[in-house]
């Protein structure tokens, strides 16, 4: 008997330790498990936290595009959709403003839902509208790009298109096809381009070329054309802020009776000489517009009248005459150049030096605006390099054809946008009689979202152009 309940002891032992063991392992795979079950939980939370974050995101999108951006900060709750809330976001934005008028804005948002409050998402996002200086033209005339002319950006024309020279990007043109004349080398239609005779007219394709120089690939027409109207700016709103804000000059002859404009003078230390311009001398020229004719365009008698800083809240500088412009910019500034006063004149601008920037870091930037042309004199530099945004907003970007007068190169590191027929170079039969020999313009990507003060925008809604989580 005694033998007996032994035996009943051992297996009554040996059930408790395997149990024992058995529960161990059952706890251990079931603390395994629920801790398995809180990490996927936690990295749902994680998830949904960030998915919180770019939801504020949108918002704030919403809220620029609607002009509601100082109303939409702070925190914020977040439902899913089935109407429950889950969470919230935190939002605040250092917006950016010049003149009065927000430009761009740097947003961060943090996310979190109510269960794991403490496990948060943050995401900084820069939100702008894209410039003009997307492009490296934009144009509302048919024109011809001659074989010398490098192009880097892209290239758009509400006319007609004849390009010669190099291009690197798109070349749009708003014309399906255009009547291509001696004034754009059509005197014998060049048929092996495309082209055809119709009648007494050479009828082109919205883009062609004679040369083996560009890329066709990149041709295209016709494609939606440009509001011209659209992205040139309301002069009368650039003149109200820079009386309130930036530098006004009223017209010179309100101040000097032989007053004929101003010769501004930009210095890398933030400062502009005004100088006022008391006489002018004659060049013999040529234009489409004008034909032959005599322009005033070269200074021979001026005298400095203010030395002044550029405000660097709003760097704006609006000119009630025509208009001299050279110099190193520092910081962004927009130049204007029109007469609001008397509605039957318009002002030019001259380019009689080159136009540099202080740093070529994207720090220094200009956009230049005159109300009808935007010239290079004759004076011109043999090597001349301009940098910055040009806009003739009624009239042209050019160069007028000065007899024998024959530069080397010129650069331009922006945009370009005209009204009329772009031309800085000038030829007779297959010989250049006048103008730069060798051109290169590139796009400054420095000025696509952040450009000067009231830079006219080619979309009214602002975009993420910049997104990371912190």
């Amino acid at each position: 008997m005694k033998k007996t309940f032994y035996k009943k002891g051992i297996i009554v032992t040996y059930a408790l330790i395997f149990g024992a063991i058995f529960l161990l392992m059952l706890s251990g795979i079931l603390g395994f498990i629920l801790l398995q079950l809180r990490q996927s939980i936690q990295k749902v939370a994680w998830t949904e936290s960030l998915e919180i974050a770019e939801a504020g995101l949108n918002f704030y999108h919403w809220c620029l595009n609607h002009e509601l951006a100082d109303d939409c900060q702070g925190e914020k709750d977040y439902f899913d959709p089935q109407g429950n809330l889950i969470g919230r976001f935190s939002l605040q934005a250092d917006p950016t403003t010049s003149c009065g008028q927000l430009t761009s804005s740097l947003v961060t948002v943090e996310g979190w839902t109510l269960k794991y409050p403490n496990i948060k998402r943050t995401i900084n996002a820069f939100y702008g509208r894209p410039s003009i200086a997307q492009y490296s033209y934009i144009l509302n005339d048919n024109v011809w790009i001659g074989d010398d002319h490098e192009i880097k950006g892209v290239y758009h024309s509400n006319g007609g298109i004849r390009i010669d020279g190099e291009n690197q990007s798109l070349v749009a043109s708003a014309k399906p096809d255009w009547i291509c004349t001696s004034s754009f080398g059509c005197s014998s239609c060049p048929i092996s381009a495309g082209c055809q005779i119709q009648g007494s007219d050479c009828l082109c394709p919205g883009v062609f070329t004679t040369t083996d120089n560009s890329s066709p690939d990149l041709f295209v027409f016709p494609y939606p054309a440009f509001d011209f109207a659209g992205i040139t700016i309301d002069l009368s709103i650039m003149k109200a802020a820079a009386q309130s804000g930036g530098i006004y000059l009223r017209p010179s002859a309100e101040i000097n009776p032989q007053g004929r404009g101003y010769r501004l003078k930009l210095r890398d230390d933030g400062q502009v000489e005004v100088w006022i311009i008391t006489r002018l001398s004659s060049t013999y020229s040529y234009s489409l517009e004008e034909d032959w004719h005599y322009d005033y365009f070269v200074i021979s008698n001026q005298y400095l009248y203010q030395t002044l800083p550029v405000p660097s809240n709003c760097s704006l500088i609006f000119v009630e005459d025509n208009l001299w412009l050279e110099g190193v910019v520092k910081g962004k500034t927009t130049i204007a150049s029109a007469n609001l006063i008397n509605p039957n004149l318009d002002t030019d601008v001259i380019l009689a030096s080159n136009l540099d920037y202080s740093l070529r870091d994207g720090s220094d930037g200009l956009t230049l605006i005159g109300e009808r042309n935007v010239l290079i004199g004759p004076q011109s530099p043999n090597q001349m390099e301009l940098r910055g945004v040009f806009l003739a907003q009624k009239g042209r970007f050019s160069r007028n054809h000065y007899p024998n007068n024959i530069k080397d190169k010129l650069e331009i590191i922006g945009s370009i946008v005209s009204n009329g027929r772009v031309g800085t170079q000038w030829i007779s039969g297959s010989q250049i009689v006048s103008g730069y020999l060798k051109r290169e313009t590139s796009i400054d990507f420095n000025l696509l979202y952040l450009p000067p003060p009231l830079t006219p925008t080619t979309s009214s809604q602002y975009e993420a152009i910049d997104w990371q989580e912190r």
